[in-house]
């Protein structure tokens, strides 16, 4: 055999692998780490809470929710490969179920605006009929890293809804 006629096989190989690896690269980056699960707030962070309670609040003893009723608006961050980024969340909760969401967008460029609008869209469809206490999305509309935003507002609006 001629050596040129080994390389060519060792080569291909090599390119088979590099492919392999750059693919479970950008897999991984789309995934949302640890970090963006359970942000920390720093002083003077961007994250906040409120609470717009509706008339009927009540503490619902009888479904075993300790949710209180109402209307809960707080901010989540994250990590995206364009730096930090906000999402806003508002939840509508009765009986300790989501009854409503409204996603408040804040795109610092045109990537983040394309998919905090893709997760916008798709995110009622995976929370509205569910206990609030059960929320906790991964993935929504192809938006992997809003959702680590999303999920830090619900950890805020639980702790203002109880």
């Amino acid at each position: 055999m001629r050596p040129s006629a080994l390389n060519r096989p060792v080569r291909k190989s090599i390119y088979v692998g590099i492919a392999g690896l750059s693919l479970v690269g950008t897999v991984a980056g789309c995934a949302p780490s640890a970090a963006e699960s359970n942000p920390v707030s720093t002083a003077g962070g961007a994250s906040a809470a409120s609470t717009t309670p509706s008339a009927g609040e009540s503490a619902l003893a009888s479904s075993g929710s300790s949710y209180k009723d109402g209307t809960y608006s707080a901010d989540g961050t994250y990590v995206s490969p364009n730096g930090n980024e906000t999402v806003g969340v508002q939840l509508t909760l009765a009986s300790g179920k989501v009854t409503d969401v409204q996603i408040t967008q804040h795109p610092s460029n045109p990537n983040t605006r394309k998919f905090q609008g893709e997760f916008a869209g798709g995110i009622a469809a995976q929370v509205v009929g569910k206990n609030i206490e059960d929320l906790n999305v991964s993935k929504v509309a192809g938006s992997s890293l809003t959702s680590g935003g999303f999920n830090q507002a619900v950890e805020q609006i639980k702790s203002e809804a109880q």
